[in-house]
């Protein structure tokens, strides 16, 4: 299932989509469909099909294979009762075969279907959504197989189980609210220290509280009430207990923390942690934590110039498109409308609309064609740059703009010294101290963290020498971040023997 940023923009791709046993539906081109998870026939989403099923299989389940219209999490389900997707048994087709089938349904092969993650997606034809006389059929198999994984269950569980009843009590969504909390007093009992501070909010979630998650549990904020982390972390300073700033524009830091809070100093370290141990693995895990680049995807927001361009395709003024979306849209809009040039297909007519939404007021005169690609440039150049990050383990974020790539400069201090300066590494999920420590290590020269000129809250890192070098060894090869997003790494030294 798409993320819920991308929810009411993204088109669902055939490689998500699991085929049941009994094949796929037969749907048209343009058949409307019910988008389920697999293990709940409670439809999450409505989508078109934009081929057939025998398309869909000639392509080998590849490509696009439906377009979302609407999504449980957009601004549709916002205007109702904001009501959560019932769970619905899935309607097995293969019950003649499973009741065929007599003990084998106690085999392992059975079981892990109710234990798959809801992340892939399956398709079913809205006429198939009917509740009546399936509903207590789907119930009565639930229950059926309920006892029955209970009954199977070894003896030796029962006293654990018994012990374990008032938690099982909870709903999934308050065991994992627990589970948070658990894992957030943990972390700053035994994790963090005021040195740390300031610290990025997605490296207190990914290098601590990860870590303090029990064995065979994982902490997945999509499951909690709060739904985002930056809402749990607004709910804890709510209650005094540490303090959130936005140091850099849209990269949030836990600034302070109140280690005399109640609710810290009553945390008791669940057994199987010890605090001694958890304060050396805290040093550890340092060294340890493998970082992820974050994805970056540029999209682009349609301004109120643009409207009328747009509105063909049923978009309005804030609709937010991908590239590859934009381009399609253009292509349609001049197919639809005939401005294709017949003499010359390079060119494309430039009728009243085009001319209002992509001319300046000199050119209006003087252009009656325009090139694809300059059409195309045109039309991204007028829109409103936006551009989606996703760190790991964390859900997308929209922000304003482009993202500022990460600003590698070289500057003279006395007795003509050079010292490298880094910017912009919060923005990327680095931790700027993190950095600063990695790199005094690897070259063995001081590093420190300064203010940065001009910016209230907002930090850099300062190295002596040109250390362009293994900066841009660190950041491309051990960071794997894009070259595109790092700047200045031309400005390293020239490598030549010492004559």
């Amino acid at each position: 299932m798409p993320s819920k940023a991308d929810y009411g923009t993204t088109d669902l791709m055939l490689p998500g989509v699991v085929v049941p046993s009994s094949g796929l539906p037969q749907v048209e081109q343009g058949t409307h469909c019910a988008v389920t998870l697999l293990g709940n026939r409670a439809p999450v989403a409505v989508a078109v099909a934009t081929m057939s099923t025998a398309e869909m299989l000639a392509a080998g389940m590849k490509g696009k294979g439906f377009t979302v219209l609407h999504t449980y999490l957009d601004h549709l389900w916002e205007y109702g009762d904001k009501s959560y997707p019932p769970t619905l048994a899935p309607l097995v087709p293969d019950c003649a075969a499973e009741e065929g089938a007599g003990d084998e349904e106690e085999q392992e092969g059975e079981e892990p279907v109710n234990s798959i993650p809801p992340d892939p997606v399956q398709h079913v034809d809205i006429g198939d959504l009917s509740l009546k006389e399936q509903d207590s059929c789907a119930e009565l198999l639930g229950k059926e197989e309920f006892r029955e994984n209970r009954a199977a269950e070894p003896a030796e569980n029962a006293s654990t189980e018994d012990q374990q009843q008032p938690e099982d009590s909870r709903t999934p969504q308050e065991q994992m609210d627990a589970l948070f909390n658990q894992c957030f007093f943990h972390a700053l009992k035994c994790k963090v220290k005021k040195s740390d501070l300031p610290l990025l909010t997605s490296t207190f979630l990914r290098n601590h509280m990860f870590s303090c998650c029990p064995a065979g549990q994982q902490l997945d904020i999509k499951k909690s009430s709060y739904k985002k982390f930056s809402k749990f972390l607004q709910s804890m300073q709510n209650q005094k207990i540490l303090q959130v700033k936005e140091l850099n524009k849209g990269v949030e830091s836990i600034v302070e923390v109140d280690w005399k809070h109640p609710d810290i100093k009553a945390f008791a370290v669940p057994e199987g942690f010890s605090s001694a141990s958890a304060a050396q693995d805290s040093k550890n895990e340092d060294r340890e934590q493998v970082y992820h680049a974050p994805e970056i995807i540029p999209l682009y927001g349609v301004s109120t110039r643009m409207v009328p361009l747009f509105q063909e395709s049923g978009h309005r003024k804030g609709s937010i498109l991908s590239s590859s979306e934009v381009r399609n849209i253009i292509i349609n809009y001049v197919k639809t409308n005939e401005l294709v040039d017949e003499s010359n297909k390079n060119f494309v007519k430039v009728n009243a609309i085009l001319c209002d939404c992509l001319l300046d007021k000199s050119e209006q005169d003087e252009i009656s064609h325009l090139q694809w690609d300059d059409l195309l440039s045109r039309c991204l150049e007028r829109l409103q740059p936006l551009h989606q990050v996703t760190f790991f383990g964390q859900e997308p974020v929209v922000r304003k703009g482009r993202i500022e790539p990460i600003y590698i400069t070289i500057a003279q201090r006395s007795s003509n010294k050079k010292v490298t300066i880094i910017k912009n590494l919060e923005l990327y999920g680095l931790d700027p101290q993190c950095v600063a420590n990695a790199l005094q290590l690897k070259v063995q020269a001081s590093a420190t963290i300064t203010p940065v000129p001009g910016a209230k809250d907002r930090v850099q890192v300062q190295i002596q020498g040109n250390q362009i070098h293994h900066l841009a060894k660190m950041l491309l090869e051990e960071y794997q971040l894009p070259r595109q997003y790092v700047r200045g790494l031309e400005k390293a030294p020239k490598l030549g023997r010492k004559k």
